[in-house]
């Protein structure tokens, strides 16, 4: 039992610990952003990025795992799949000096720094009133897209899964409410509901990061192979009517941010609303699909599920329609 006990306290010591690290480190970079050219950071976090891709191994080997998997035809080549996830880890980097950095910018600054496309989408559809489900994934500086939306004067609130440190997680909240951001924690998921059901009431930009394919009870393709799913977001938008949009902020050919906001994405409303349901979630699957396909140097290729992949010959056949593309015919890869 003291053994245990002891086991225990060193435990919940690691847990702080590593969470305090994460936070002072957080604030630090936040606080330099302020004295030191911006230059030398973008430098200094490329080689942190370069230090931590070493030393965690084990998810830098999943992520080629999951590239060999998935754009196993394209990237016959292992030196290509580890550039690609090279990239990939070094863009998740600076996404995170740059949601730093957009601390110190004014609202005027912010909308000079990331440029929008596709503005017109998102005025039509609060135009309707019932709020918009923005349906986004862990790609490109996906963290600048609620600063952007809110500098332009739009309510804007994100579903996050926060941290297990409450500590930590009041920190998160904090920054994402300075920036104009208001924050719905995933779980518990009746308060999640009520969170995003409210939010939507209020008109507001409701964004659901939703390509985590590693469980739930919808099966969908993506990326070549049968993944489990979950319902959320098809059910939100089948059942309050609200508009769903693509929101992705991506890095462009220049270095600069961009943030792209796609045409209105028509749930598929069947005779039953479990078909309906699994419909909406594969075609919203699609989308996102199409996105990290044409950028896929900017996922962070963790969202796969290990070895509970289902085999496509057990897999149901789909009952959602052949989508059009997220955003313009020139910025989807079909794939």
């Amino acid at each position: 039992m003291a053994r245990r006990n002891a086991q225990t306290r060193r435990g919940n010591f690691f847990h702080e610990l590593r969470y305090r690290i994460g936070e002072y480190a957080l604030r630090g970079l936040i606080s330099l952003l302020g004295w030191v050219p911006y230059r030398l950071l973008v430098h200094s976090t490329t080689f942190c990025a370069w230090i931590s891709f070493r030393l965690l191994w084990k998810y830098r080997t999943r992520m080629e795992e999951n590239v060999a998997m998935a754009l196993g035809d394209k990237m016959a080549i292992a030196a290509d799949r580890k550039a690609l996830v090279w990239q990939a880890w070094k863009n998740f980097a600076r996404g995170v000096l740059e949601t730093c950095a957009v601390m110190h910018l004014s609202k005027e600054a912010i909308l000079s720094k990331i440029a929008i496309e596709g503005e017109e989408h998102l005025k039509q559809a609060l135009a309707k009133g019932k709020g918009v489900l923005g349906l986004s994934a862990h790609l490109g500086a996906f963290t600048t897209i609620g600063p952007r939306v809110a500098a332009g004067g739009y309510p804007f609130s994100i579903v996050v899964k926060q941290p297990k440190d409450e500590h930590f997680a009041r920190c998160l909240d904090e920054l994402r409410a300075r920036l104009g951001v208001g924050t719905i924690s995933a779980k518990p998921r009746r308060e999640a509901v009520r969170g995003i059901l409210k939010g939507l009431r209020q008109n507001r930009v409701v964004l659901v990061i939703a390509d985590e394919f590693k469980s739930g009870d919808v099966i969908v393709d993506f990326m070549g192979h049968s993944s489990p799913a979950p319902r959320g977001p098809a059910t939100l938008a089948l059942r309050t009517g609200a508009v769903t949009l693509p929101i992705f902020s991506i890095w462009r050919p220049d270095g600069s941010l961009g943030l792209l906001i796609g045409p209105e994405i028509v749930p598929v409303r069947l005779e039953a609303l479990e078909e309906s349901v699994a419909a909406t979630t594969a075609l919203f699957t699609r989308h996102l699909e199409g996105a990290i396909r044409r950028y896929p140097e900017q996922w962070n290729w963790l969202g796969l599920p290990r070895n509970r992949r289902i085999p496509r010959s057990e897999d149901k056949k789909s009952t959602a329609p052949t989508p059009g593309p997220t955003l313009a015919p020139d910025q989807v890869d079909d794939g």
